[in-house]
């Protein structure tokens, strides 16, 4: 078999970068370039019926060898993350790491440090791929990629192994929030599923955020400074004060574990128009729901200050917390933590402070939980990822798999 390291290193040469501004599926072209090698690869492993549609959702199956056995999919996404350069990587491979800062480029001086990351002295020892301090490295979700591709090569080499149907799929703009908007449930055929798309070692997730996205618009009145007094409103003062009115310490800096917040992702401005866009977060269904009416009363008094129609507000759900689909069927979930503690690893359940293209998928009728890649520091200069960690990721799925037969 090809090693899991090699894997992981071809496909993060492919740029794949999504753009959350494109009204397009997928919303770069260039996710078609990792999606068609995968479909090649795929079928040299004989999984004759892989494909890739209009709009660059990669599907194939890996028949079982054992009937009436659950058909298991397993899922990650093509795109990474637009916060960050992602063409021309260079991986740096750490062997034997010591334990210390790590030197990422010696000519921009830039240095992964144990103060800002400190849990990178429980990687003493182990092999780490990290960027080169100009690009990020691309392991969420291509870490996610090479684990699957890797248990399907397992199982095609080692027949006598008994599994049920496997079912694969890779998906475009998980990063923008759109990778399960034309996920064809029914057509992929699964009874559940697994996105192979979590970080540190053990982790399995079946909890995430309930998500909203809201835009507020704020219009004021521009007159010459000169002759402003009690005539002038400025949207972007009016605007800083319906921020001022939220709760300060519900900001991502001041929350972690369950604890929700709001997020000002974005604010454009001038006297006369001011646009504001925030994210809304919270594991709670009531909370999530008191904090978008919150929002609401907000405006309510902006406008009870300032004049009818000075601020709008419009609210938009994103997904839901998984949970309450996953419960029902939770064994799925405790199939993996047997799975992990086969193969030596402990199991971490945890709550995700985000959403995955599982928590939609959820919702659409294939229950799905989250399982971990190996890699950490998602989505900038600092990710990185252990090579024995994505080994055991791959274990981990096997073994998974394997205990349906």
């Amino acid at each position: 078999m090809e090693k899991v390291q090699d894997k992981f290193l071809r496909y993060i040469s492919i740029d794949t970068r999504s753009n959350e501004k494109s009204d397009t599926t997928p919303s770069t072209s260039i996710q078609f370039d990792l999606a068609n090698l995968l479909v090649k690869e795929l079928k040299e492993l004989g999984l004759k019926d892989a494909h890739v549609d209009e709009n660059c959702y990669v599907m194939a199956t890996l028949k079982g060898n054992q009937e009436n056995t659950k058909t298991i999919g397993l899922i990650s996404h093509l795109d990474t993350s637009p916060d960050a350069k992602g063409n021309n990587i260079k991986p740096n491979i750490v062997e034997n790491y010591n334990g210390y800062d790590i030197v990422l480029n010696k000519d921009e001086n830039i240095v992964m440090k144990v103060s800002d990351f400190p849990y990178l002295k429980d990687y003493k020892g182990k092999t780490l791929i990290t960027t080169d301090g100009t690009t990020l490295l691309g392991a969420d979700d291509k870490a996610g990629i090479a684990e699957i591709m890797s248990a399907v090569e397992y199982f095609v080499n080692n027949k006598d192994i008994k599994h049920g149907d496997i079912k694969i799929a890779f998906t475009p703009d998980e990063e923008v929030g759109s990778g399960a908007d034309k996920f064809d449930v029914e057509k992929f055929g699964a009874d559940f599923a697994y996105t192979i798309d979590g970080s540190f070692l053990g982790e399995i997730e079946y909890e995430n955020f309930n998500a909203a996205s809201a835009q507020i618009d704020v219009y004021g009145t521009n007159i010459h400074p000169g002759t402003a007094k009690h005539k002038m409103k400025n949207s972007i003062l009016i605007g800083m004060e319906f921020q001022s009115l939220l709760p300060e310490f519900q900001k991502p800096e001041y929350t972690e574990g369950y604890e929700g917040f709001y997020l000002l992702d974005e604010f454009i401005g001038g006297i006369e128009k001011t646009t504001m866009r925030y994210i809304i977060r919270d594991h709670n269904m009531d909370k999530f729901n008191q904090k978008k009416e919150f929002m609401k009363k907000a405006c309510d008094f902006i406008n009870e200050k300032y004049g009818k129609d000075t601020i709008e507000i419009q609210i938009n759900d994103s997904y839901y917390n998984m949970k309450e689909k996953i419960e029902p069927v939770i064994d799925i979930v405790y199939s993996v933590v047997e799975a992990m503690k086969k193969v030596g690893v402990k199991p971490k359940i945890k709550a995700i402070r985000g959403g995955t293209d599982g928590a939609r998928l959820s919702y659409m009728g294939l229950p799905t939980p989250n399982i971990f890649t190996g890699g950490f520091n998602f989505h900038g200069k600092f990710e990185a990822i252990a090579v024995e960690d994505m080994e055991k990721a791959v274990e981990t799925i096997i073994e998974t798999i394997k205990s349906y037969a």
